[in-house]
């Protein structure tokens, strides 16, 4: 099970699995493609009936058995409590002790939801569903149950973590499938439907409308997540999230709460992100991922007027990793890369997994802002893998002096250039004002002001002269590099 995440005071719940419940058989049809199934009744309220009859068949029920190895007995909290040994003295059976309840391997079950994408047995689910609290599918066994209560015995394909998705094979033939449809072409406020087994009640539906599109959640880079106001419960992890025309546009995968229950915010992954998964899963048995070599951040209104945007979009090169696709290709930092193979980018989000939905070795022609115009970078991405970043070292104290704009600074040493593989730059020993309004903090190193490198506070000075009231500060903070503007007005 995907472990909690944390904004602000709600905490993202994954919907997680549950003992299993009977099922409710429903009759069997088939979806008409881009055809509305829902029509309003004698009061006016859209009546969901047909779309149920319709598409019910596919969603199925996913039952899972997972071994689990439970603590030795010199792991057992209770050892070394001398209430437990006076137990096991006088023969009373206490769990963790060798030849005693609770030694050996655990079992643990669970349900979840899923839904059929192909006639022949393809599943599609939640990867957190079959893969258990260890994140180890290998060791589930898995159950998928039909609406009319046909059970199979399901293998495992292939799961992808980032996203969430995984993909069970079931030996059948002729089974209901879901349709296909285009997230990109649900509007926000439109009707929407989910069926799944919250709290292991099976074959529930629920509906409700999106709230919002393309939501990006904490520690989420490739998944624009679809935002609705449907019910989704622990237990509906992996079911479908239908639009009015009985196609299938997302996966229910996360909610936001307080309690673990539901409160009005939901989260579905979009089809089209869970089926390239999927197909390449079938092809590759791995999903491969494109990868830039480059950290990025947002582009508010002021950096947009440090840097001669029109307007605020685009994601801005903070830092180019040596040897990687971008630094090949010619990215700099303080490039802003607006479109990718003429796809907008409107958001620094979307870049991430714009890339990420190519294969490695491809080639990619971007749309760049770098010296107060556009101009075209053509890269080879390389494949994302699990990335190695080097921390680091606090900088030793030096004399401080005043840079004039709010805060006060000092260059880097030979040594901590050296360390930190720089060539130049000034350590922030303290803010006030405008440095301060700007976000800037102690610690922080000066890299370049408006793109040009930073080298000493004479120089650093001079080109805050000759800036203006606006300029942008590239700055190294811990491990990440970030433009900060900076106002003087």
């Amino acid at each position: 099970m995907r472990k909690p995440l944390l904004a602000t005071a709600l905490a993202v719940s994954v919907a997680t699995l549950l003992p299993a419940a009977p099922l409710v058989p429903a009759a069997h049809a088939q979806a008409t493609p881009g055809a509305s199934l829902v029509a309003p009744n004698r009061y006016g309220l859209p009546d969901f009936g047909d779309l149920v009859e319709q598409v019910g068949p596919a969603v199925v029920n996913i039952s899972v058995v997972q071994q689990q190895q439970q603590a030795m007995a010199g792991q057992n909290p209770f050892a070394n409590d001398p209430f437990y040994d006076f137990l096991r003295r006088f023969g009373v059976p206490t769990p963790g002790f060798p030849g005693q309840p609770g030694m050996g391997p655990r079992t643990r079950q669970g349900i979840g939801s899923g839904f059929i994408v192909s006639q022949d047995g393809y599943v599609l689910t939640n990867a957190h569903v079959v893969a258990g609290e260890d994140g180890d599918a290998t060791l589930s066994e898995v159950t998928v149950t039909l609406i009319d209560k046909r059970e199979f015995k399901a293998k495992v394909v292939g799961i992808d973590r980032r996203t969430d998705v995984a993909l069970l094979k079931i030996d059948a033939k002729g089974l209901p499938a879901v349709k296909i449809g285009k997230p990109d072409d649900a509007r926000v406020g439109e009707w929407v439907v989910a069926m799944g087994s919250p709290f292991g009640f099976d074959n529930t539906v629920t509906a409700g409308i999106i709230s919002a599109k393309a939501r990006r959640l904490p520690d989420e880079t490739y998944v624009p997540f679809i935002q609705t106001d449907v019910a989704i419960n622990p237990g509906n992890s992996g079911g479908p999230l239908f639009n009015l025309a009985g196609e299938v546009i997302g996966i229910n995968s996360q909610i936001y709460s307080r309690s673990g229950g539901f409160m009005g915010i939901s989260f579905a992954i979009p089809i089209d992100v869970a089926m390239n998964v999927k197909d390449q899963l079938i092809t590759h048995g791995r999903v491969q991922r494109g990868r830039l070599g480059i950290a990025i951040q947002g582009v508010d209104k002021d950096l947009a007027q440090s840097f001669g945007l029109p307007d605020a979009r685009g994601a801005l090169v903070a830092s180019v990793e040596p040897g990687s696709a971008a630094e090949k290709a010619g990215l700099q930092a303080g490039d802003v890369v607006l479109g990718v193979d003429g796809k907008r980018i409107g958001d620094s989000a979307d870049l991430p997994r714009v890339i990420g939905e190519k294969r490695p070795g491809t080639r990619i022609r971007m749309e760049v802002w770098r010296d107060g115009r556009s101009r075209d970078v053509v890269a080879t991405l390389d494949e994302l893998t699990a990335d190695n970043v080097a921390s680091a070292p606090t900088p030793s104290q030096v004399e401080s002096v005043n840079a004039g704009i709010g805060l006060t600074a000092r260059p880097l040493t030979s040594q901590e250039a050296a360390q930190l593989r720089l060539r130049g730059g000034l350590v922030v020993e303290g803010v006030d004002g405008p440095a301060a309004r700007a976000g800037l903090q102690r610690g922080d190193i000066i890299l370049a002001l408006n793109n040009q490198a930073v080298t000493s506070v004479a120089q650093f000075r001079s080109l805050v002269e000759a800036s203006g009231k606006r300029f942008a500060l590239l700055i190294q903070r811990g491990e990440s590099r970030i433009f900060v503007p900076l106002r003087l007005e």
